[in-house]
Formats: C-alpha cells, sequence, structure tokens
C-alpha cells in the first residue's frame, strides 16, 4: 500500500493534496502599487489585440506588476516630454503669473501632445 504524501512537486510546481486529489498550490505575488490609467489603457489593449500575452501574463502571475511598472514608466515619460516641451515653448513661471489663461491653454496643448506620444511608444504598441 503506497503512502500519500501531503505536498508534490512536479514540473516545477508543488501540488498540494486536498481530499483524494492534488491540485495545484499556486500563490500570486504581493504587488501592492496601482495599475492607474495607463496600467489599465494597455491591459485593454492587451485583451483586444494580445490575448496570449494577456493569459501568459495572468497565469504567470506577473500581469499586476507589469502593468504597475507600465504606468510609473509610461507617467514619468509624461513628465520629461512635457517639461522638455515647455523648456522648448517658452512657457515659464512668469507667463503662469502674467497670463494665466494663455498658461494654462499652452500647457494643456502640451499635456495633450505629451499623452498621445506616450500613449504610442508605450500603451499601444
Amino acid at each position: 500500500m503506497s503512502e500519500l504524501k501531503p505536498r508534490i512537486t512536479e514540473n516545477g510546481i508543488d501540488y498540494i493534496l486536498v481530499g483524494d486529489y492534488y491540485i495545484p498550490d499556486l500563490k500570486l505575488p504581493e504587488e501592492h502599487r496601482p495599475i492607474g490609467k495607463y496600467g489599465r489603457m494597455h491591459r485593454e489593449y492587451l485583451r483586444e489585440v494580445h490575448p496570449a500575452r494577456l493569459n501568459t501574463l495572468i497565469l504567470t502571475g506577473e500581469l499586476w506588476t507589469y502593468l504597475a511598472d507600465l504606468n510609473e514608466q509610461a507617467q514619468e515619460r509624461l513628465d520629461t516630454i512635457m517639461e522638455q516641451m515647455k523648456t522648448a515653448e517658452g512657457i515659464t513661471e512668469k507667463l503662469k503669473r502674467t497670463q494665466q489663461m494663455e498658461w494654462v491653454q499652452r500647457c494643456n496643448n502640451i499635456h495633450n501632445r505629451a499623452e498621445e506620444i506616450v500613449l504610442h511608444e508605450m500603451i499601444y504598441s
């Protein structure tokens, strides 16, 4: 009579005995960072355009970390591009003090253009 072990490992996967069956003992990684706007947008892109890649990330437990990293990188890239555009276009604190509405309009315009670049480079590719 063979003795049942409560835990076995096969093909690099741990299995635990539950009743009469061994089931995979899967654990998701601890990730507490939010995926944010860009992470959600990229997840939708993966769902629609690359479902196999999305499934792989889900099954390996890497999806949340991947999306959180992508969101942080996209936000940093957006901030960098915006600062470079502000400098190149002469949008200064003096303009902010003297002509607030023009400053707001120009900053919004820069934000929209910078976000288009980030979306094209990082989110929808």
